[in-house]
C-alpha cells in the first residue's frame, strides 16, 4: 500500500480525539520568536509536539497496557498533556520518557531546521510559497512517504528528519496560503492525499492582492475564492498583482502590491495577517494530528511506536569479534541476549530494536537489524568463533557500522580480545558516538600487559587499546578488562544498562590515593550499583550514617558484593539512605569506579545559537558548541511528573557546572533559567565564548534540590567538546536513487580566529564522492561554501542507509581536534506510484536556493559568519493541551 494514497478507512467517522483547545496562553508555550518579536506566538515545535502527544494518547486509550488498568479519557480532560504523565499513566510510575521526548525533539528540530538549512530555507516548494501549491503538496506527500519507507527500513532517525520536514511544510500551508482567509474551519481535505487534486488554484494571471503600505494588512486580499500563497524574496520574482509573504525581511513586499499575507506570528512586523495567527495555528495543529494518525495507520501501532520511541525500553546492540579465540565471549553475549529477551518479552522494558555487527580481519559486517527478538536470537545463535585469530582486528569499522544503525540514546556493547587495526577511525567514531548520543562499553578479554596470547603479525604496543579508551571516554562508556572464565558474569552489565541506568557523578571523578570518592544519593534513586575493576587490594563503602561495608563477597550491611577476577560489583540495598556516600579504594595502578542507579529524573540537552537576522528568528540547533560563539545550553528535565508523591513540590535545578574530563576540574558554573511552567522542565543557560575556551572535553552536571530541599545532582551521559569551526552538511530533499548523482552542500565557518583546514570526505558504504573543496583558509567570521557530488551506483540496494562524513582538520595545530559533519541518506528505487502529475499552473522555473552551495567554485564570505546572534534563548515544549479531534472526513 502506498503511504499516502487515500484516507485510512479504519478511521472513518470514529471518534479519535475531540478538539478541546484551551486559551492561547495555556495552549502554546512561547519560544524565542515569542519572547523577542511576537509574544504569544505558536511555533512549529509547539504544533509538532502537541500533535504527537495527542496521537500518543489516542494510541494509549485504544491499546490498554498489559497488566495494568486501561487509561480513562476523563482523567485527561482539561489537563495539559505532558510526556512524563502519559508514560506514568500507561507504563507505570517512574517509567522513563527520555527516549520518547528525545524522539519528539528530533522531529521538532528537523521541522525548525527547514527555516535555517541552506538547501531548504529559500525553496518555495518546501514552504507553500509563491503559489507553488501543487509542487508543495507533491513535496509534502513525498516527505511523508519517505518517512514511512525510512521507518520500515528501521532508520528511525532519518524517518524523523523527513517527518519534521513534512510537518513544517504542512503547517506552513495554513500560515502562508489564504486557506484561513477563505473562511475554512477545517484542514484542507485533499492536502495529504495525492489522488485528490487541489482545486480552485489561482493562476499566474489572476491578481490576488491590493497594495498595503502598513505593517498590518487585514483587507489586502482581493475578493475571490481561489487558493493562493505569498511570494517571498526574489526567487521566483513576484508577478504583477500577486501577494507577498510579507514582513521585515521579505524583499518582495516592497514591490507593489506591498504588504503580505503570512500568519507566522502575532507580530505585524513579521506577519501582516497576524490577526489570524491563532486560527491558522489551530488548523495547522489539526492537520498535524491528521498526519501523525496517517503515519500510525500506515506503520501500524508497533511501527508508529518505534518511530517516536513510545517506550521506556532501550535497544540492544552488539558488536562481536568472531575470530577463533572468541568462543567464550560469543557465548556470554548469547546468554545475556537470551536472558534479556526472555525476561522482558511482552513487558514495557522489552527492547524494541536489535542490532548485531560481527567483525574479524580483514572484514566486518554485515549489519543485522530487526525489531523481532526471535529473529535477533536466531541470527546471534548462528555466529560462531571461526578462523582468523591474529591481532589486530577491524573493530572500529564494525562499531561505526553499528552506530549508523543503532537508535540514539542507546548502549552498544563490544566483545573482543584484540586491539583495533583501524585506529585511524578513532576521532570519527568518537564524534559519531556524541552525535548519536550512544554509550559504548568494551568488554575485553585481553590483558594489556600480557605478552602471550593470540598470534600477531607484529609486536604490538601495550598502548594499543587506547583507541577503545578514547571512544569509551567520549561516549560516556567504559573499557572493562576481564578473562575468559569471568566474561559471562561480567557481561551481566548488559542487562543492567538496558534497564536505563544513569551514572552518578563522583568527586573526584578518578581514584586518588588515600582520598575517598564521594557521591550523593537522593530520594529519587534506586537500585544503586557500584562497579570497581583493577588490581584492587581492598575497598570500603560508607553511607551517610557511617555504616561501612568492605570488599568481602556476599551480603553485607549495605548490599551484596560479587567478585569476578579483577571486577567487583556491589548492588546496594533499597531503600538507600539519602545524603553523601564515600568509597575508598586501595589498588595498584589506577582502578576504575562507576556508580549507577535507576531513576526517572534525568535530562536531555543540546546547544543552540539564537538567530535574529531573517524572516524566522529562532534557535539554530548544534550538537556541540562552536568556538567563538555565544551559545545557549538547552536543558529538558525528564521525570518531573514521576516523583514519589504527586503532592510533593517539584524538584528543580538551579545551576549547571562544566567540568573538565577526565579529571573533573570545575571550568565554570552558570545559572539555569526556567522557561515556562516548571512542570515542563525547560531550562536554559547562557554560555559565553570565554567559558567555552577549553580545548578538551567537558561534562555537564546539573545541581538542584528535590521538593523537600535535599540536594540533587545529575550528570550528562556523554561529555561535550567545543569544536573549532561550524561545519554544515546538507543534501537534497528526498531519497537517493540508484544510478544518479546527488549534489550535497557544504558550509564551513570560523568565529574564533584564522583557520587553515584540510577537508576530508568519506562515505559508508563506499560510493564515489567528489568535492570541489579540499582545503580552505578562513579568517575570523569568514565562511566558505563548497559542493560535493555523491554518485549512487546502479547496484545500490534499495532501503539502504548511506552516511556521508566530512572532516575538517587544522593543518597547523595537531592538538586541535577535528570537526566532523554527518549526513544520513537513504537509497530508494523510484516507483511509478510515487510520482504525481505535473501541475498545470505556475510552471516557471524556480531557483531552490539563493545560497552559493551549488556553484562550481568555492566561495569565501567575509563578515558576520553567523548572521545575527542574540540572547534570550528558548527551547520548545514537550507538553500539549489535550486535543479531542473527530476526523470524520477521513
Amino acid at each position: 500500500m502506498r503511504p499516502t494514497d487515500e484516507p485510512p478507512s479504519h478511521l472513518g467517522p470514529s471518534l479519535l480525539l475531540l478538539l478541546q483547545l484551551l486559551g492561547p496562553a495555556a495552549a502554546f508555550f512561547p519560544n524565542i520568536w515569542s519572547l523577542l518579536a511576537a509574544p504569544g506566538s505558536i511555533t512549529h515545535q509547539d504544533l509538532t509536539e502537541e500533535a504527537a502527544l495527542n496521537v500518543t494518547l489516542q494510541l494509549f486509550l485504544e491499546q490498554p497496557p498489559p497488566g495494568r488498568p486501561p487509561l480513562r479519557l476523563e482523567d485527561f480532560l482539561g489537563r495539559t498533556l505532558l510526556a512524563d504523565n502519559l508514560f506514568a499513566a500507561y507504563f507505570g510510575p517512574g517509567s522513563p520518557s527520555r527516549r520518547f521526548r528525545a524522539a519528539l525533539g528530533e522531529v521538532s528540530r528537523a521541522n525548525a531546521a527547514q527555516d535555517f538549512l541552506p538547501t531548504s530555507r529559500n525553496d518555495p516548494d518546501l514552504h507553500f510559497d509563491a503559489e507553488r501549491l501543487g509542487q508543495g503538496r507533491a513535496r509534502l506527500v513525498g516527505a511523508l512517504g519517505e518517512t514511512v519507507v525510512a521507518a520500515r527500513a528501521l532508520d528511525h532517525s532519518l524517518a524523523r528528519q523527513r517527518l519534521g520536514a513534512a510537518l513544517h511544510a504542512l503547517q506552513d500551508f495554513y500560515s502562508h496560503s489564504n486557506w484561513v482567509e477563505l473562511g475554512k474551519q477545517q484542514p484542507h481535505p485533499h492536502l495529504l492525499w495525492p489522488r485528490q487534486g487541489l482545486r480552485n488554484l489561482a493562476q499566474v494571471g489572476d491578481p490576488t492582492c491590493s497594495d498595503c503600505d502598513e505593517w498590518s494588512c487585514p483587507g489586502n486580499l482581493l475578493g475571490f475564492t481561489l487558493l493562493t500563497s505569498g511570494y517571498f524574496g526574489t526567487h521566483p520574482s513576484k508577478p504583477p498583482g500577486k501577494c507577498s509573504h510579507g514582513g521585515h525581511f521579505d524583499q518582495s513586499s516592497s514591490q507593489p502590491p506591498r504588504g503580505g499575507i503570512n500568519k507566522d506570528s502575532t507580530s505585524p512586523g513579521f506577519s501582516p495577517h497576524h490577526m489570524l495567527h491563532l486560527q491558522a495555528a489551530n488548523l495547522a495543529l489539526l492537520a498535524s494530528i491528521q498526519a501523525f494518525s496517517l503515519l500510525r495507520s500506515r506503520l501500524g501501532d508497533r511501527g508508529f511506536s518505534r518511530l517516536l520511541d513510545i517506550t521506556p525500553a532501550s535497544s540492544l546492540s552488539f558488536v562481536l569479534d568472531t575470530t577463533g579465540s572468541m568462543g567464550e565471549e560469543i557465548n556470554a553475549a548469547k546468554i545475556q541476549a537470551r536472558h534479556i529477551v526472555e525476561q522482558r518479552r511482552g513487558g514495557p522494558m522489552e527492547p524494541t530494536h536489535y542490532v548485531l555487527v560481527p567483525f574479524h580481519d580483514p572484514g566486518f559486517g554485515p549489519v543485522f537489524t530487526t525489531s523481532d527478538p526471535d529473529s535477533f536470537w536466531q541470527q546471534l545463535n548462528e555466529i560462531h568463533a571461526l578462523g582468523g585469530g591474529d591481532e589486530p582486528e577491524m573493530c572500529l569499522s564494525a562499531l561505526e557500522l553499528a552506530l549508523l544503525h543503532t537508535p540514539p540514546l542507546s548502549d552498544i556493547f563490544v566483545f573482543t580480545d584484540a586491539s583495533p587495526k583501524d585506529a585511524f577511525l578513532t576521532n570519527r567514531v568518537e564524534s559519531l558516538t556524541q552525535e548519536r548520543r550512544c554509550r559504548v562499553t568494551f568488554l575485553l578479554t585481553e590483558d594489556p600487559s600480557r605478552v602471550q596470547g593470540r598470534p600477531r603479525r607484529e609486536v604490538l604496543s601495550p598502548l594499543r587499546f587506547e583507541p577503545y579508551e578514547a571512544v569509551a571516554l567520549a561516549s560516556g562508556g567504559e573499557v572493562i578488562f576481564t578473562k575468559d572464565q569471568y566474561i559471562q558474569d561480567v557481561a551481566a552489565i548488559v542487562g543492567d544498562s538496558v534497564a536505563d541506568l544513569v551514572t552518578l557523578p563522583l568527586e573526584p571523578p578518578v581514584v586518588v590515593p588515600e582520598r575517598p570518592l564521594v557521591f550523593s544519593v537522593d530520594g529519587l534513586l534506586q537500585r544503586v550499583t557500584v562497579r570497581i575493576h583493577g588490581e584492587v587490594s581492598s575497598f570500603w563503602i560508607r553511607n551517610p550514617a557511617g555504616v561501612s561495608q568492605g570488599q568481602e563477597e556476599g551480603e553485607g550491611p549495605l548490599g551484596h558484593t560479587r567478585r569476578f577476577g579483577q571486577f567487583w560489583m556491589v548492588r546496594m540495598n533499597d531503600p538507600l539512605q539519602t545524603g553523601t556516600w564515600e568509597i575508598q579504594v586501595t589498588a595498584k595502578g589506577t582502578p576504575r569506579v562507576r556508580v549507577q542507579a535507576q531513576t526517572s529524573l534525568d535530562f536531555l540537552f543540546h546547544f543552540g545559537i539564537p538567530m535574529k537576522d531573517g524572516p524566522h528568528p529562532g534557535l539554530y540547533p548544534l550538537t556541540q558548541p562552536v568556538a567563538g560563539l555565544h551559545s545557549q545550553l538547552l536543558v529538558e528535565v525528564t521525570g518531573l511528573g514521576s516523583r514519589g508523591n504527586p503532592g510533593d513540590p517539584l524538584p528543580h535545578f538551579s545551576h549547571v557546572v562544566l567540568r573538565g574530563v577526565p579529571h573533573g576540574a570545575e571550568l565554570g558554573r552558570v545559572p539555569l533559567e526556567p522557561m515556562g511552567p516548571r512542570e515542563r522542565g525547560l531550562l536554559v543557560a547562557s554560555l559565553p565564548p570565554t567559558l567555552l575556551s577549553t580545548a578538551g572535553p567537558f561534562s555537564l552536571e546539573l545541581i538542584g534540590q528535590d521538593g523537600v530541599g535535599q540536594g540533587l545532582r545529575r550528570v550528562a551521559p556523554q561529555p561535550c567538546a567545543v569544536v573549532p569551526v561550524l561545519l554544515e552538511l546538507s543534501g537534497p530533499p528526498g531519497f537517493l536513487a540508484p544510478g544518479t548523482e546527488a549534489p550535497l552542500s557544504l558550509r564551513i565557518a570560523s568565529f574564533s580566529g584564522p583557520q587553515d583546514l584540510d577537508l576530508r570526505t568519506s562515505v559508508n558504504p563506499s560510493f564515489a564522492l567528489t568535492s570541489n573543496l579540499s582545503r580552505v583558509r578562513l579568517e575570523q567570521n569568514e565562511s566558505a561554501w563548497g559542493c560535493l557530488w555523491l554518485k549512487v551506483p546502479d547496484t545500490a540496494a534499495s532501503d539502504s542507509v548511506v552516511m556521508v562524513t566530512v572532516t575538517a582538520m587544522n593543518r597547523e595545530a595537531s592538538t586541535v581536534p577535528p570537526t566532523h559533519a554527518f549526513l544520513r541518506l537513504l537509497v530508494r528505487g523510484p516507483t511509478p506510484q510515487d510520482q504525481l502529475p505535473a501541475p498545470v499552473h505556475s510552471t516557471d522555473p524556480v531557483l531552490t536556493t539563493t545560497s552559493p552551495a551549488f556553484h562550481l567554485s568555492t566561495l569565501v564570505t567575509p563578515g558576520r559568519a553567523g548572521g545575527g546572534l542574540v540572547g534570550n534563548p528558548w527551547w520548545g515544549t514537550v507538553g500539549a493541551v489535550l486535543l479531542l479531534l473527530g476526523l470524520a472526513s477521513w
